[in-house]
């Protein structure tokens, strides 16, 4: 399941992001990458676990705490903290998957890669290419969506960036373990709470069939929950 969720960021908080981040040093973008990815992959990065990104990356976080369509969606478990990258003159990312297991360099914290996340910080008029390719069963899917908007999809997906041609694409990226590991069943679960919500908002409070309904899909969470 690929969701789209709107306004993770303010476009103030934007700029505030961005501030930091123009003003940080860049280096390449391979130091994230695994041996396969590297062969596809030319951009910049803000370096993993600096100042800047420790920063940016804290906003990116506690945005995401205060979203009920991510937590719905994702149903986060432990979550990578933030990294920034930047696409300029010609750069892109061939199609890649990212890897299976992502551990926190310097530390004892890795995850499970369920979910990719790309957030945007640059607005689509800034640059041309750039977009986010995402393929799967149905076809290919291209984002590039508003500043401070986020799109999720399975780290199972083949993926890529489009050559940049013009101006620089910024965007912060990283990855989560769900409490769901099957997308199929965290997609169930995200359609199941959406149509309860709908639900709750148009009956009284206490109806018994969004009582019912919620009952089932904390059971369902129940038996799928990893923890």
């Amino acid at each position: 399941m690929m969701l789209r969720i709107p306004a993770v960021l303010t476009k103030q908080q934007v700029a505030q992001c961005r501030q930091v981040m123009d003003a940080a040093e860049w280096v390449d973008g391979n130091v994230t990458a695994g041996h396969q990815s590297a062969l596809a992959k030319k951009n910049m990065q803000l370096p993993e676990g600096s100042v800047a990104a420790r920063q940016v990356g804290e906003l990116v976080l506690d945005a995401l705490e205060r979203s009920p369509l991510f937590i719905s969606g994702a149903l986060p478990l432990k979550v990578f903290p933030p990294l920034f990258n930047r696409y300029a003159g010609g750069e892109s990312f061939g199609n890649h998957v990212d890897n299976a297991i992502r551990p926190l360099a310097g530390s004892d914290f890795r995850i499970r890669t369920d979910l990719s996340c790309t957030l945007f910080l640059a607005e689509p008029e800034e640059y041309d290419g750039g977009e986010l390719v995402v393929e799967d069963t149905y076809g290919e899917h291209r984002v590039k969506l508003p500043a401070g908007d986020m799109v999720l999809y399975p780290s199972t997906s083949l993926h890529r960036v489009t050559e940049v041609t013009r101006g620089a694409r910024v965007a912060s990226f990283f990855w989560l373990q769900s409490m769901v590991r099957d997308d199929g069943q965290r997609s169930l679960l995200f359609q199941l709470d959406t149509s309860i919500q709908q639900l709750a908002a148009e009956k009284t409070h206490g109806d018994p069939a969004v009582v019912q309904l919620t009952a089932i899909y904390h059971n369902l969470l129940r038996r799928w929950a990893d923890s």
